[in-house]
């Protein structure tokens, strides 16, 4: 949909397309999961980007699935090829790099289950209702937009883990998407509201299972981190997780206070928000309920994806 420029103060609104699958109208803006195969021009930037051609996808598809049949005690549904383009995809179709990053998210997510556990809408609500994720309702040249609002986050309602839970379903969220496969996301970290208090929910051991959980399991083309409004304290809370950020991230990462040239130089002003440099002004008040509502709608569908991975087989037998 194309970006306007201006104000869009309208309420959010729910509705429902014509076989009944949940949308958020934003002013001129719908937010929904786009579960569509590629249109012509994102098949011609996963041909540039990822090497993604008909025969190449056939030939890693097959080579994936046998180094799949091959790993004991694995369960993946091989029979839908959908889903195992949401690794090879990021992996641009080496299918060994593919396979290497499913069993470091199946690893991960079978060893750290106080976060991982029951991964689904219904569980992570709290923290979509409170706003303290969001989801702008574009795409920047083809990326999904995620913000983390950490005013809106007191953790004493919301713990660690429910918190990275959530980010994991977010992450989740973009990986699902074929567009977003080969766009990619944004993450603006906006920290205006940070504490002391916060910092201190994070030790050493904790930043280092999020940094793993980001940089090697999760399959998604992070195209950029972006920290805003960061208060001094802030920095502290920087020292503990730094010495887990690979190289390729710290490319990525990308600090800006507020002080918005940068930040306009890497995302274009016409798909920022108002406080952020840009010249859109959208009304995002409530569409975090709204957003849990879009989302429970495909909650029988995350409830199947509970069964995948390592050590699963007894569960998927007994259903």
């Amino acid at each position: 949909m194309e970006v306007q420029s201006g104000k869009e103060a309208m309420t959010p609104i729910l509705g429902n397309d014509t076989e009944g699958i949940p949308f958020i109208q934003i002013g001129h803006h719908v937010l929904r999961l786009d579960l569509e195969d590629l249109d012509d021009h994102y098949k011609e930037r996963a041909k540039c980007e990822l090497r993604e051609t008909p025969e190449k996808r056939k030939e890693s598809l097959d080579k994936f699935k046998k180094l799949i049949e091959d790993e004991p005690n694995l369960v993946i549904p091989l029979d839908d090829d959908s889903y195992l383009l949401k690794f090879l995809r990021p992996c641009k179709f080496y299918e060994e790099s593919a396979f290497k990053r499913m069993q470091r998210y199946y690893r991960f997510m079978a060893k750290n289950t106080k976060y991982t556990s029951n991964l689904m809408p219904s569980t992570v609500e709290t923290v979509y209702a409170n706003e303290i994720i969001e989801f702008l309702p574009f795409r920047v040249k083809g990326s999904r937009v995620m913000i983390l609002n950490i005013k809106n986050w007191n953790p004493k309602d919301v713990g660690v883990p429910l918190l990275f839970k959530s980010i994991i379903m977010a992450l989740e969220i973009a990986m699902i998407e074929p567009r977003t496969q080969v766009g990619g996301v944004h993450v603006i970290l906006d920290m205006e509201g940070f504490t002391i208090n916060h910092v201190m929910q994070f030790s050493p051991m904790v930043a280092k299972m999020i940094m793993d959980f980001v940089q090697d399991c999760a399959a998604t083309r992070l195209k950029g981190i972006h920290v805003v409004n960061q208060p001094y304290v802030f920095n502290m809370a920087y020292q503990i997780f730094k010495p887990f950020i690979g190289q390729k991230l710290k490319s990525r990462l990308h600090f800006h206070g507020n002080k918005w040239e940068n930040l306009v130089d890497l995302i274009p002003k016409d798909f920022l928000l108002q406080k952020y440099g840009g010249s859109l002004e959208l009304n995002l008040n409530g569409v975090g309920e709204l957003l849990v509502e879009v989302l429970k709608y495909y909650e029988a569908d995350y409830e199947k994806l509970t069964h995948f991975g390592y050590g699963k087989e007894l569960q998927v037998e007994q259903k």
